[in-house]
C-alpha cells in the first residue's frame, strides 16, 4: 500500500484503516481499546503506510465496557486533535455505544454490516445515525459472497476448512437453504433487468 500511494499521481486516494484488535503470540484476537494501543497501531500504521496522517481511522470493534470504551475513543479525539488523523469513525457500535463515544467526541462514521440477509440496521441504528449526522459505510452488503449469484452448495462444501464461512451458520443448513432461494429470486429480476444478481442485492 505505500509503494502504490508513493507512487500515485494526481490527488492521494483517502487511506481508511482501524484499530482495536490485536493478535497475541498465539494468533488469537483480542479486542483492546486501551489508549497506548490505539496511538501505537496508529503510529505503526503511519510508519507503514508512510503517510503524515490516516484520512479515517476507525475503531474496529466496541467493547462492552463502558470505562474502556470511554478510553478507547478518548484517544482517538486526542489523535485526531494531534493531526494523526483527520477523521475517526466506529464499526459494529450499536446506539448506546455510539451516544456514549458521542458524548466525548463527534463520530464522522459508522461501519456495520448490511446486506438482504442483515437488515437489522435499519431498525435503529441507521435512523439514529441520520438524526445524529453521522455517515455510514456499509460492509458485507454481498453477505460474504452469498448474494453474488455465484455461490452455490457445491462451491461451499470446497471452500478450504480455514475458510471461515465454511463453517459459519449463514453458510450451512438450514440457513443457507433459504438464502439459496432468496439468490434464485434476485437472478430472476436481474435477467428482467439485464443485469448480475449482487446488483439487485444492493438497490
Amino acid at each position: 500500500m505505500a509503494r502504490a500511494l508513493a507512487s500515485w499521481h494526481g490527488p492521494r486516494p483517502y487511506v481508511f484503516t482501524k484499530c482495536g484488535l490485536r493478535w497475541d503470540g498465539q494468533g488469537k484476537v483480542h479486542y483492546v481499546l486501551k489508549a497506548y494501543s490505539i496511538r501505537q497501531e496508529c503510529e505503526d500504521s503511519l510508519r507503514r503506510l508512510r503517510v503524515d496522517a490516516i484520512d479515517l481511522y476507525q475503531i474496529h470493534w466496541p467493547v462492552d465496557h463502558t470505562a474502556r470504551l470511554e478510553e478507547g475513543w478518548t484517544a482517538m479525539a486526542q489523535l485526531q486533535q494531534e493531526g494523526k488523523v483527520r477523521w475517526i469513525g466506529v464499526s459494529n457500535f450499536n446506539v448506546e455505544q455510539m451516544q456514549l463515544a458521542q458524548s466525548i467526541a463527534p463520530i464522522t462514521s459508522l461501519q456495520p454490516p448490511y446486506s438482504l440477509i442483515r437488515p437489522e440496521v435499519e431498525d435503529g441504528i441507521l435512523p439514529y445515525c441520520h438524526f445524529a449526522d453521522i455517515g455510514v459505510i456499509v460492509y458485507s452488503p454481498m453477505a460474504s459472497g452469498l448474494l453474488t449469484g455465484a455461490m452455490t452448495r457445491e462451491r461451499i462444501s470446497k471452500l478450504p476448512e480455514d475458510d471461515w464461512r465454511k463453517h459459519h451458520r449463514d453458510f450451512n443448513a438450514p440457513r443457507l437453504s433459504s438464502h439459496l432461494v432468496l439468490v434464485e429470486r434476485l437472478r430472476a429480476i436481474a435477467k428482467r433487468h439485464n443485469c448480475f444478481p449482487g446488483a439487485v442485492a444492493v438497490a
